[in-house]
């Protein structure tokens, strides 16, 4: 595990553990995204690792981009990160209380990665389906990748389902030996 997942796990964790007590999670969620925007900013990312700016100006900085946005909680969490110089892993505390939240909720990310658009109709079909075959609620994320020529890859947690044409053409590939 990478250095950020392990600072950001507490973080994450007592998060998680606030909005759960208050059932905000949804709250807490959007607060998360709008963070990782401001610091995943290109420009905010280089004050946040120049050794010449000051934690207290990068942390004014990143409460005044969010002073309409961020409630007292967030702000609190935002100077805490500041303080002691760790809002570059709010990227990895965001994925990390996802994860968290999705346990408590029941759901399953899976994603949907297929080489042309699926309509509405058919992203519901796959997601009941899903939802039978995994006993959980689906969050579905479709993706357009043209580099899989054909069908489908299907992922859910550390399961996968490849079903692409690229991925029958590199099998047929590997037992024909080339």
């Amino acid at each position: 595990m990478n250095e950020s997942s392990n600072i950001a796990r507490p973080y994450a964790q007592a998060i998680f553990e606030l909005a759960r007590d208050s059932d905000r999670f949804d709250q807490w969620s959007e607060s998360l995204k709008f963070l990782c925007e401001i610091v995943e900013h290109p420009d905010i990312g280089i004050l946040i690792n120049d050794p010449r700016i000051t934690r207290q100006q990068v942390l004014d900085i990143v409460l005044e981009i969010g002073a309409d946005s961020f409630d007292e909680h967030t702000r609190n969490l935002v100077r805490i990160l500041g303080h002691y110089r760790r809002l570059a892993a709010v990227p990895s505390i965001a994925m990390q209380y996802e994860s968290l939240r999705a346990i408590e909720e029941g759901i399953i990310e899976a994603e949907l990665e297929t080489a042309f658009e699926v309509d509405d109709e058919h992203q519901s079909s796959l997601i009941s389906a899903l939802q039978k075959r995994l006993g959980r609620k689906v969050r579905l994320t479709s993706n357009v990748n043209p580099d899989l020529l054909g069908g489908v890859v299907i992922r859910a947690g550390d399961w996968v389902i490849d079903g692409s044409v690229r991925a029958r053409l590199d099998k047929l590939s590997s037992s024909l030996g080339v």
